[in-house]
């Protein structure tokens, strides 16, 4: 399929790719008003896709994509396979443009530092999970524990909404401890879902970026900055019309705003990449 087109009305239509994060209606209706809006300030006509984290890289390679949002492990592997071009990255939470994974145990379990994961059970989220698998997979690494070996077993919970699934499993005893994504804690304890008194962080990784626009070599220059520019001009009170309702674009996407980081700023999740042997580094 095309990554643009023409539609009736004579302007040209272009396909983002956003990665799922906790499920296709979700990420839909998130960012809907942020690609209406996006159509509004560019003078194109956007077009929402909703795509499974580990169907992305196949359905980019197909040149069905003009823009993609991704998190920043998925935008490092098609840096480096397929030389996207980094438009900006998102701000949200407490850190803004950048974000950190965790591993976390229920207090008063006696889990309080890496070396006492060895023989418990632990929880991962997604694979490709920056802050929710990497992350912590290498502060495992680092701590001196092999998940492969040193662990009684590690698991992944299928379905959506991984990342509070495991969170949830330690807080009701389903696991010892788990992979959490800092930005989840943050979240879950704003929306009063958890508290943080219920959990001991055993160890914070590095900030690192936070989700990230990107384009594909094949895409207009001329297109990606005024993408950039729209996204680096997206104030709290702009809205876009969803529906025949004016909605706030960044309030229904759950977003503080964009910064413009080099992509040097990615460099710690490559090293990591490395150390975890995962995409796109992994050797067999």
């Amino acid at each position: 399929m095309c990554a643009s087109c023409e539609n009736a009305k004579g302007r040209p239509t272009y396909k983002i790719g956003y990665m799922n994060c906790n499920n296709t209606e979700e990420t839909l209706k998130r960012f809907l008003p942020l690609t209406r809006y996006l159509s509004d300030k560019v003078g194109v006509n956007f077009v929402a896709v909703p795509v499974d984290t580990h169907e992305f890289e196949t359905r980019f390679k197909s040149g069905e994509f003009a823009i993609t949002h991704t998190n920043s492990l998925l935008y490092v592997v098609l840096k480096e396979r397929y030389g996207v071009n980094l438009i900006a990255t998102e701000k949200r939470g407490q850190f803004g443009s950048r974000t950190a994974g965790s591993l976390i145990a229920k207090k008063g379990s006696g889990i309080n530092k890496i070396s006492d994961l060895k023989g418990k059970r632990l929880a991962f989220g997604p694979m490709l999970a920056p802050t929710g698998y990497l992350a912590e997979y290498d502060l495992m690494l680092s701590g001196g524990i092999n998940p492969e070996s040193d662990l009684a077993h590690y698991t992944i919970p299928t379905g959506s909404h991984k990342h509070e699934k495991v969170i949830y499993g330690v807080l009701f005893g389903q696991y010892d401890a788990a992979a959490a994504p800092v930005l989840d804690l943050e979240v879950m304890t704003r929306d009063g879902k958890i508290s943080p008194d219920d959990f001991v962080v055993i160890a914070q990784g590095p900030l690192i970026p936070y989700c990230t626009f990107a384009a594909p070599k094949g895409t207009d220059p001329e297109l990606t900055k005024k993408v950039r520019d729209a996204l680096m001009a997206l104030k709290p009170t702009d809205t876009a019309e969803v529906d025949g309702e004016r909605v706030k674009v960044m309030k229904s996407s759950w977003i503080d705003g964009y910064e413009i980081l080099p992509d040097s700023e990615y460099d710690g999740i490559r090293n990591m990449a490395k150390r975890v042997n995962m995409p796109p580094y992994q050797k067999f």
